[in-house]
């Protein structure tokens, strides 16, 4: 699972400049948030990687066309 984890951060401080509070706070959720996914059973790493970070980015609204900044015109 840490493998997972640190992909998941390594790809998601690509995506945007964020503090080192930022990124230790989302590491720690992210890391809640596997352990769900693996209690459940979930045991393939690539897949938890994809579901870590779509986590990651529901969170932070990037996901969101309107908090993403798309007005439709």
């Amino acid at each position: 699972m840490e493998a997972a984890i640190d992909r998941i951060m390594q790809t998601y401080d690509l995506l945007a400049n964020r503090t080192s509070a930022a990124s230790a706070e989302a590491r720690e959720k992210v890391t809640n948030y596997l352990n769900t996914l693996m209690e459940a059973g979930e045991k393939d790493t690539h897949r938890l990687t994809v579901c870590g970070l779509t986590y990651l980015r529901q969170l932070d609204g990037s996901v969101d066309p309107v908090k993403a900044g798309y007005t439709g015109l």
